[in-house]
């Protein structure tokens, strides 16, 4: 079984990007993760530029989710939502319709903010697009609140929060096997 990754903040040591990794170290022993790092490269979505001859990016990135078995997504909360590149990355996953890549795909979100809330708006903005894209998104999700203290040493310093996303990797995971069965 093989997991993408996609890390909504691009940022180089985001606190996303360790919940990633956190999220990652918990896959069982012969799971894959793969963390797609092209998301800044992806031109904005538009018809124009798509089918056929859609830029190499776009492809590539279609091309990852259709061989993923799962797909995890990890994101911050900008001004109440989940940051555009991640929007546009799932708009180019969403299309052609008939046969997106992420028709059916067992995807997970998790999220990461320095605020209180735990990026409640940002990720029900993520199930509720993904939904319409076709996904099949493992509920409920997580979110961790003050982020900037949960990690110490690149680690989740709390075991209840470490607990709760090894359990969402965990149906993550279930959800691939009860698809494929």
């Amino acid at each position: 079984m093989n997991v993408l990754v996609l890390v909504g903040s691009l940022r180089q040591g985001s606190d996303n990007r360790m919940l990633a990794d956190a999220a990652v170290g918990h896959l069982p022993a012969g799971v894959t993760a793969t963390v797609w790092e092209r998301l800044a490269e992806l031109p904005h979505y538009s018809e124009d530029i798509d089918g056929g001859a859609a830029p190499a990016t776009a492809r590539d990135l279609r091309r990852a989710v259709t061989e993923a078995d799962a797909l995890l997504v990890v994101t911050p909360e900008y001004n109440g939502s989940l940051p555009g590149v991640l929007k546009n990355a799932i708009d180019w996953l969403s299309r052609p319709r008939a046969a997106a890549a992420l028709a059916g795909k067992p995807t997970a979100v998790l999220a990461a903010t320095r605020s209180p809330r735990g990026a409640q708006w940002a990720r029900e903005d993520a199930v509720r697009i993904l939904g319409v894209a076709g996904a099949s998104v493992v509920e409920p999700t997580f979110g961790i609140a003050h982020a900037h203290e949960a990690f110490a040493e690149g680690r989740l310093a709390d075991p209840v929060v470490d607990s709760a996303v090894r359990e969402l990797v965990r149906a993550l995971t279930l959800a691939v096997a009860a698809a494929a069965a």
